[in-house]
């Protein structure tokens, strides 16, 4: 079941906040409230004593008003759950004790990481630069496609038939 639609599967407004969990950064995204476009917010040091970094993603939850929140899951190119599955899992789950009632969604994010690199590459930032804002990159990646994969299916149709906020096609160049 999807935890952003309504019993009714329609497409719920509003925004919503996408993590790419790392061992040691967490990257932040948030979407327009009409699920059309994923932006990079912020990267969290994840606090490795202490909670600090779920009180600072609880805040960016308030902050925004999400509805959801995207967890990326980094699933092997097998499909199979490896450890970094598990502490995504982890992550997940601590947050959402944190935001309840506010669902969390998890999503597959294979390769939002390395096309978030290949994407800042492009856009001329070397491996140093891009350490500040890759997982904020792999974040809007990860958001962007789930955003992609749900928002057109469950948005219910105008009398005319056409897709309430319907979406243009996105393109994930960096650069633009």
């Amino acid at each position: 079941m999807d935890l952003t639609a309504d019993p009714t599967n329609r497409w719920i407004r509003g925004r919503r906040l996408a993590l790419d969990p790392g061992s040691v950064r967490i990257g932040v995204a948030v979407c327009d409230p009409d699920g059309l476009v994923a932006t990079p917010v912020a990267t969290v040091a994840r606090d490795r004593r202490g909670e600090a970094h779920l009180d600072q993603i609880a805040q960016i939850a308030t902050q925004y008003d999400v509805v959801a929140i995207i967890v990326g899951r980094p699933v092997g190119l097998s499909g199979n759950a490896g450890p970094a599955v598990a502490a995504a899992d982890e992550l997940a789950e601590a947050i959402g004790k944190r935001v309840a009632p506010i669902p969390i969604v998890r999503h597959d994010e294979r390769f939002t990481t390395v096309a978030a690199t290949q994407a800042l590459h492009a856009a001329g930032l070397n491996s140093k630069a891009q350490r500040s804002v890759i997982d904020q990159a792999a974040a809007v990646a990860i958001l962007q496609s789930w955003l992609d994969q749900h928002a057109r299916k469950q948005q219910t149709p105008t009398e005319d038939g056409r897709l309430r906020n319907e979406q243009p096609e996105t393109s994930t160049d960096w650069r633009r």
